[in-house]
C-alpha cells in the first residue's frame, strides 16, 4: 500500500509512535514561526525553559498583527520579541515587512519540511508542499527547543480537483465550496490533501489561499503536491535549491474522497457569522455594501492584487463604499508600484493600508454599526471585525473589487473580461526587512528587553484529587477563540498582560464572566460542540487559567484549543452522552470525585450535579503523555520535570 503526501512527510519526521489512525504520534519540527500577538508568550515560555537557543533548522519571529502603535504597549512587545530573536537565534521580520504566512511562503517555505506556527493559519505553507500546522505558543516554544510536537495521527481526506476554473472564479471559491461540503467541523482530526488534474491549473499563491482557509474546516492542516508549478514559484523567488517533488503514490489510500469540478464552480460568499454559511454571490446580488477589504494572509499575493488592479483600472469605487487594500508583503507592494498596478488601485479611490493583518483581526478599518463588509479574509466570526454588529461576508478578490465599484453585491463575471498584467518570471528580492540571527558570541551577551506591560505567565497547578466548584459559564456550539478571548485594537495590546487581558474574557458572550469567575475562585465552563474553534491563540486557555478555571466540559473540542487547555493545565472533558449537556445549568454546583485517580488509571469519570442529583458520565480521551501533563499542572511544569 502506497503513501499519501501527508504520510510521506510524517514518515520522514516521526520520532514517537506509529502511523496508525487515531494514535498519538510525535514528529520533528524543521521550522517555526511566531507573530507578535502570540509571540511574546511563546518567548516568555521559551525563557522559562532555560534553553540557550533554538534548535530547529529555522525559526522566525514576525511582527504583523499589532502594528498599530497607539501607545507604548505594542512597540514594547516588538522590542521584546526583537531582543528574544537576537538572544535565541531567530530571524526577525520587522513591522511592515509583511504578513507572516505570505512572507514565509515567499522567502522561507520549502516542500517536504514541517512547520509549526503560533498562528492557526500556518497551514498556508501547505500550498508549497509543507506539513504546516498551527499550535499554541507553548507547543511552538517546545519545538524551538528541539522538542517533539505531538498530534493524533490524522485521517486523510482527498479533495480531487477536476478541470479548470472559469474566468473570474477563483481559488477562494474552491475553498468556500469545500467549506460548504464539509462545514467548520468536517476537517477535525484530518489532513486535507489535494490532487487531480485541476491542481496543475493553480499557482502556488492560489494553492496557499486554499490551504490557508483549511484552518476553518478544523483540519490539522492541508497540503498540495510539490510539482513543476512549485518549482517555478521557487525559481521566481531565487530559491529553487529547496525544491523537491512530492506526490502521493498511485496506490495511496485515503479515508474519504471529494471531487470538485472546477469548471462548474461559481463565485461564492460565506455569510455572517460563519465561514461555512455559503451562498452563491448571485443569490446576494443587489445587497448594498458599506465596506470592502482586500488583503489578509488569505488573498494578498501579487497575483491577487494584479486581478484587483485590472478590475479597478480606470474606474471609481461607488460613493457608498470604503475600500481598503492590504498587500501581503513589502515584496508585493514594491512590485505593484513597479508595474503601475498600485496607481490603478489608488486612482480608484481605494485606501492603502500597511502590509499587515490589520482589519482581519479588528486592528483598524472596522465597519460602521450594522455595516455590510465584504472581505477577502478567512474568518467572519461575530464581533471579530471590531464592530459588534458588523455583517461580514467572505469573498474572493474578484467579487470584492467588482462589488466595490457597483456599491452592492456583484458577481464579477457580470463586469466582463479583464486584462490582467502577467505574473513576472522573477520577483523583486529585498530581504532588508528581515534581521538575521546574531553570531553565537553576540547572542550570548544579548539581553531580553521587557516593558512594563509584559507580565509573567500564569502557572497551572497539579490536578487535585477531587474538584468541587460552580458552573460559572455555559455556552453553546461553535464557540470560537474570538468569543473566549477577543482580538481588536483595544484588546490586542494587552496580549502580554494576562491580568489586564482577563477583563475581556468571553466579553462577546457574557461581560460579567470575568468578575464572576474571580469572585467564585474559578470553576467549570460548560460548552457545546466544536468548542474553541478558530485561532491558535493560547490566551484563550491562559486567561481562563488566570481566572481560576480548572475544568472545561464540552460536547467536543477543536484540535488546537484542546491542546492549549492541556498545556495550560486545564482539564478538558467531553460528555459521554451529548444530551447530558442539558442536565447542567449555569450556576449549578458540580463535583468530580476521585478525579486524579480516574485520570491516572483510566477510571470512570462521573460528574455529580449537586443541584439536581444528576450523575453524568464524562470522557477524558488523554494519551499517557497528556495525562502526565495534566497531572503535573501543564506542559511547562511537565517539561521542567522531564529535564
Amino acid at each position: 500500500m502506497g503513501y499519501t503526501i501527508t504520510e510521506k512527510i510524517i514518515a520522514a519526521h516521526i520520532r514517537d509512535g506509529k502511523m496508525e489512525r487515531g494514535s498519538e504520534i510525535g514528529i520533528r519540527i524543521d521550522q517555526t514561526l511566531t507573530q507578535d500577538a502570540t509571540g511574546t508568550m511563546a518567548y516568555l515560555e521559551f525563557e522559562a525553559m532555560d534553553i540557550p537557543g533554538v534548535k530547529t533548522e529555522l525559526s522566525l519571529a514576525y511582527i504583523d498583527h499589532n502594528t498599530l502603535q497607539n501607545g507604548f504597549e505594542n512597540a514594547d512587545d516588538h522590542r521584546f520579541i526583537k531582543s528574544a530573536a537576537a538572544k535565541y537565534g531567530l530571524f526577525y521580520s520587522r513591522p511592515g515587512n509583511g504578513i507572516c504566512h505570505q512572507v514565509h511562503l515567499e522567502r522561507f517555505g520549502a516542500p517536504g519540511k514541517t512547520l509549526l506556527g503560533s498562528d492557526s493559519h500556518t497551514p498556508t505553507g501547505g500550498g508549497i508542499g509543507m506539513l504546516a500546522m498551527g499550535a499554541g505558543g507553548l507547543d511552538v516554544a517546545v519545538a524551538m527547543g528541539g522538542g517533539t510536537y505531538y498530534i493524533t495521527m490524522p485521517k486523510i481526506i482527498n479533495v480531487e480537483l477536476q478541470g479548470k476554473l472559469s474566468p473570474l472564479v477563483s481559488a477562494k471559491d474552491i475553498i468556500l465550496e469545500v467549506l460548504r461540503i464539509l462545514s467548520v467541523k468536517g476537517g477535525v482530526g484530518s489532513v486535507i490533501e489535494y490532487s487531480g488534474e485541476g491542481v496543475k491549473n493553480l499557482s502556488v499563491p492560489e494553492r496557499a489561499t486554499i490551504t490557508n482557509m483549511g484552518a476553518e474546516l478544523g483540519a490539522t492542516t492541508s497540503v498540495f503536491p510539490s510539482d513543476e508549478i512549485t518549482l517555478a514559484f521557487l525559481k521566481a523567488q531565487n530559491r529553487a535549491e529547496v525544491w523537491q517533488e512530492l506526490k502521493a503514490d498511485e496506490d495511496a489510500v485515503y479515508d474519504k474522497k471529494i471531487i470538485i469540478e472546477l469548471d462548474k464552480l461559481q463565485p461564492l460568499a460565506a455569510c455572517p457569522h460563519s465561514p461555512d454559511n455559503i451562498k452563491a454571490v448571485r443569490e446576494l446580488a443587489g445587497m448594498k455594501v458599506d465596506q470592502v477589504c482586500i488583503g489578509s494572509c488569505t488573498n494578498s499575493s501579487l497575483s491577487d492584487m494584479l486581478k484587483v488592479a485590472a478590475i479597478l483600472k480606470g474606474k471609481t469605487i461607488a460613493p457608498n463604499v470604503d475600500l481598503s487594500i492590504s498587500p501581503g508583503s513589502r515584496q508585493v507592494l514594491a512590485m505593484l508600484a513597479e508595474c503601475g498596478a498600485l496607481e490603478d488601485i489608488l486612482q480608484s479611490g481605494a485606501r492603502l493600508l500597511e502590509c499587515a493583518c490589520g482589519p482581519c483581526i479588528g486592528m483598524g478599518f472596522s465597519p460602521n454599526s450594522g455595516g455590510v463588509s465584504l472581505r477577502t479574509f478567512n474568518r467572519n466570526f461575530e464581533g471579530r471585525s471590531g464592530t459588534a454588529d458588523g455583517q461580514v461576508y467572505l469573498v474572493s478578490p474578484e467579487t470584492a473589487a467588482a462589488s466595490a465599484l457597483t456599491g452592492c453585491f456583484t458577481d464579477p463575471r457580470d463586469i466582463g473580461e479583464i486584462d490582467v498584467l502577467p505574473m513576472p518570471e522573477s520577483f523583486k528580492i529585498n530581504d532588508n526587512g528581515i534581521l538575521a540571527p546574531l553570531p553565537e558570541a553576540e547572542a550570548k551577551s544579548a539581553e531580553l528587553v521587557k516593558g512594563p506591560n509584559i507580565k509573567s505567565i500564569p502557572k497551572g497547578e497539579p490536578l487535585p484529587a477531587e474538584y468541587k466548584a460552580e458552573a460559572v459559564l455555559k455556552v453553546g456550539d461553535n464557540i470560537t477563540t474570538d468569543h473566549i478571548m477577543p482580538a481588536g485594537a483595544k484588546i490586542l495590546p494587552y496580549r502580554s498582560n494576562i491580568p489586564h487581558l482577563s477583563q475581556f474574557c468571553f466579553g462577546v458572550v457574557d461581560t460579567e464572566f470575568p468578575a464572576r469567575a474571580q469572585a467564585k475562585g474559578g470553576g467549570f465552563i460548560i460548552g457545546g460542540s466544536n468548542y474553541g474553534q478558530g485561532s491558535s491563540r493560547e490566551h484563550a486557555a491562559l486567561v481562563p487559567l488566570y481566572l481560576g478555571i480548572k475544568v472545561v466540559i464540552a460536547k467536543s473540542f477543536a484540535r488546537i484549543h484542546v491542546a492549549n487547555l492541556i498545556n495550560a493545565g486545564i482539564l478538558p472533558l467531553t460528555f459521554a452522552n451529548a444530551e447530558d449537556y442539558d442536565k447542567i445549568t449555569q450556576g449549578d454546583e458540580l463535583m468530580l470525585e476521585n478525579l486524579r485517580d480516574a485520570i491516572t488509571n483510566d477510571g470512570k469519570i462521573i460528574l455529580k450535579n449537586m443541584n439536581n442529583d444528576a450523575e453524568i458520565p464524562l470522557a477524558a480521551g488523554l494519551s499517557e503523555r497528556q495525562k502526565a501533563i495534566i497531572l503535573s499542572g501543564g506542559l511547562l511544569e511537565y517539561t521542567k520535570g522531564a529535564n
